[in-house]
């Protein structure tokens, strides 16, 4: 698709996957309209770490999605709408469920039918793997039963419904892009990836605290992930309301990914696992491996970065920046 010229929305653009997707588009010659949340720092998220060539072809807005007003705003004359503003923390979930309903599910509301009053060419819709909960079957194509074993998945389920019906309600031309978990630079340390890396490599941390390593993810390089989201653009009428999986179908568990950043960083510290870490039992999701089949027959999209080469690029990431963003307190206590 050639992006050239064309006018992008993006919410949650000040976050891990929103700012590389928007370097992408900025990079590919697109106008984009970058909504990052309003805070009283000055700062535009990750969109601060971008280099300035980057950063100077963007339109940064400070807003949120639950203000329906702001919304249809700046929907105003967009080609394109990529929604990925969310409430993610699965643990904050328990403590605060009404928040991650305001966000999630309101504040898609709010994105949807402003793209429908701006007549959006096409929005995509950001899911998640988490909305399947535990495997009944794996491979897990887009048919597999949508489960709610958090307060965060639940919320994305409504949402991703909310999607589905604009587009049999409204004709909406939206599409809902299922990522499973993604892992790369800038990813929060509240991700097992992340925070294993940075207590790894950190001088001040003598163990490694983990919590569950037996459940099993499909982990996918940041990079694929907006790949995945740029073909999602591309998808006809046809797909319209659908839900499309991004995932590689490679599954390995919590604690052989940790020996491999272990081998990777070539660390010796010894891991514990903390009860504070541990989700509750039934909330827990033990097992997520995509079946993205759809998604790649109906776009050609690929994943492209094996697992081993994506989180060597992630340590060196974390070896230049670890000077420069915060620690977590949570490990050294």
């Amino acid at each position: 698709m050639n992006w050239s010229g064309k006018n992008v929305f993006i919410t949650g653009a000040d976050g891990f996957i929103g700012s590389h997707l928007t370097e992408a588009l900025v990079s590919q010659g697109a106008n984009v309209t970058a909504l990052c949340l309003y805070n009283s720092f000055d700062r535009h998220g990750w969109l601060d770490d971008v280099t300035a060539e980057i950063r100077n072809e963007i339109q940064l807005v400070r807003g949120d999605v639950r203000d329906a007003h702001q919304m249809d705003a700046l929907c105003k004359n967009q080609t394109t709408v990529f929604h990925l503003a969310s409430l993610i923390a699965i643990p904050y979930s328990y403590d605060a469920p009404s928040s991650y309903v305001q966000t999630n599910v309101q504040g898609t509301v709010n994105v949807l039918k402003a793209a429908l009053n701006g007549a959006a060419s096409k929005v995509i819709h950001t899911s998640t793997s988490e909305v399947y909960g535990t495997a009944k079957f794996t491979p897990i194509s887009e048919d597999h039963p949508l489960q709610g074993q958090s307060p965060y998945s639940a919320s994305k389920i409504g949402a991703d419904m909310i999607a589905e019906s604009f587009a049999r309600s409204f004709n909406l031309p939206v599409v809902t892009l299922r990522p499973f978990n993604t892992y790369g630079p800038r990813q929060s340390e509240r991700a097992v990836i992340s925070t294993t890396i940075r207590q790894f490599l950190d001088n001040k941390c003598e163990v490694i605290k983990l919590g569950d390593l037996s459940p099993a993810r499909d982990f996918n390089f940041v990079a694929d992930t907006v790949a995945a989201f740029l073909a999602a653009a591309q998808l006809s009428e046809n797909a319209f309301g659908q839900a499309f999986n991004a995932g590689s179908g490679n599954m390995v568990t919590i604690a052989e990914t940790v020996d491999l950043i272990r081998s990777i960083t070539k660390s010796d510290k010894p891991i514990i696992q903390e009860n504070v870490r541990l989700r509750p039992t039934d909330s827990e999701v033990m097992a997520l491996m995509a079946d993205a089949t759809r998604l790649k027959e109906s776009t050609n999209w690929l994943p492209a970065v094996s697992l081993q080469d994506g989180l060597t690029q992630t340590v060196d990431w974390w070896r230049g920046h670890l000077a420069n963003v915060p620690s977590s307190l949570s490990y050294t206590v």
